[in-house]
């Protein structure tokens, strides 16, 4: 019975950790505290225990060690024992000797057995949890490929990574994005947090973090270092802007990104649910970043302020919305890229047009400056849109009957004028 129940205590455990990845000597550590403990709950002690693993047979022997003793100087009953006593046991056995008495597990009952089991796979528990927080600590940074297995109602969607949870939050997603159970999943580790001792590991899609992984991923020349991202920033789902130069005068760093025919690039937009991604070629030249940031848009001129974090850039007049983008996404994304602040003017001839600023007594500086948010920056620029458009360019701060009134009044400036 002895051997059966150690048998049976050692091999089972032994199998979780195995499969946990836990250390054998940790795992032998681990059992010998589980039994020393079992011990003090019984003699209140275990100074006079020794506790012997055998894992390789299976075995565990717990030896009660007791010093032989005259009755008349017995003073501790747990580590000592009487002559009289001891040698009914081994009559060879004499004064001041050591008697070592084997003790069966089950000795120690079925509850004190139980609870050392809970005990131990609680520890092993607690160890894979640390095992994960270390390991996915180390992957932060690195693409995981998991499976989808549930979808909160808050959207935030669950994967199982090797028989790990991962989390991806709703706002770590591509707003295209649409995942349901059994799916493939590809995202980037962020980061990994305990929260009331059980490791969380966030990953994400929307992350610059991960962009930068798939260049790697797929350009070659990028994962050797040969080309370099000196800058990413990103609209997810829509667009991104990628700063790249190389380090060998031989290879064209746009071209070698976006591939023969856009190979290359066209893998990850795929992965990004067909976000367009600007591929240009860094330059410490800030004026001459700030034009190639603003493509597709051409730039007439650029004008920097003295310490470099505010630029005023005209372009051609049917320019304007190229370089402010759907929902103003493109001059978002060149103002993060070049770390300054853009204002888009467009180039007119002044004596045909009238400057907006004309118009603030008119309109308040507050919708001036909204007019100039989304490129308009004289009169002519405002008739160039409809009142529908002027509304939905402004997000709605212009509503329709305002946006009426700015057409009428600056029609009406213009017949005058005429």
């Amino acid at each position: 019975m002895q051997n059966d129940l150690s048998k049976l205590i050692i091999s089972s455990f032994a199998e979780i950790a195995k499969d946990k990845g836990i250390d054998r000597d940790l795992l032998l550590s681990i059992l010998e505290d589980v039994f020393r403990t079992m011990i003090r709950k019984t003699y209140e002690t275990d100074d006079a225990f020794e506790v012997i693993l055998n894992a390789d047979r299976g075995e565990i022997q717990i030896l009660h060690v007791q010093e032989v003793v005259p009755e008349e100087e017995l003073t501790d009953p747990v580590a000592e024992i009487t002559l009289e006593k001891a040698q009914k046991i081994d009559p060879d056995i004499e004064l001041y000797d050591e008697l070592a008495q084997e003790i069966k597990i089950e000795d120690f009952g079925r509850r004190a057995v139980m609870m050392a089991r809970q005990q131990l796979a609680q520890r092993i528990r607690e160890i894979e949890k640390d095992n994960i927080y270390e390991d996915y600590t180390d992957r932060v940074g690195e693409i995981i490929l998991g499976d989808v297995y549930q979808v909160r109602h808050n959207k935030d969607i669950l994967v199982n990574h090797n028989g790990v949870e991962l989390l991806l939050p709703k706002n770590e997603q591509i707003y295209k994005d649409r995942y349901r159970k059994g799916d493939t999943i590809r995202a980037v580790v962020t980061g990994v947090h305990m929260r009331n001792g059980n490791p969380s590991v966030i990953i994400s899609r929307t992350s610059e973090l991960f962009l930068e992984r798939l260049f790697e991923n797929e350009i070659p020349e990028v994962f050797d270092g040969i080309i370099e991202l000196k800058r990413i920033a990103r609209a997810p789902g829509d667009r991104s802007k990628v700063a790249v130069v190389s380090h060998d005068e031989r290879v064209d760093p746009v071209g070698a990104c976006v591939g023969m025919k856009g190979v290359r690039i066209h893998a990850i937009v795929r992965e990004l649910q067909n976000e367009n991604i600007d591929v240009i070629n860094f330059t410490p030249d800030k004026v001459e970043f700030i034009k190639r940031s603003l493509q597709p848009a051409e730039v007439v001129k650029v004008e920097l302020d003295e310490e470099g974090n505010k630029a005023n850039v005209l372009v051609p007049a049917d320019e304007v919305s190229k370089a402010i983008g759907k929902g103003g996404v493109n001059i978002r994304l060149a103002s993060k890229l070049t770390e300054c602040e853009i204002d888009v003017y467009r180039e007119v001839e002044e004596e045909d047009d009238i400057d907006l600023s004309e118009f603030e007594e008119d309109f308040g500086a507050d919708v001036i400056k909204q007019l100039h948010d989304i490129g308009c920056d004289t009169a002519r620029s405002v008739l160039e849109m409809n009142e529908a458009e002027l509304v939905s360019r402004t997000n709605g701060e212009i509503d329709e009957d305002l946006a009426k009134k700015i057409i009428e009044v600056i029609r009406y400036e213009f017949d005058e004028e005429g």
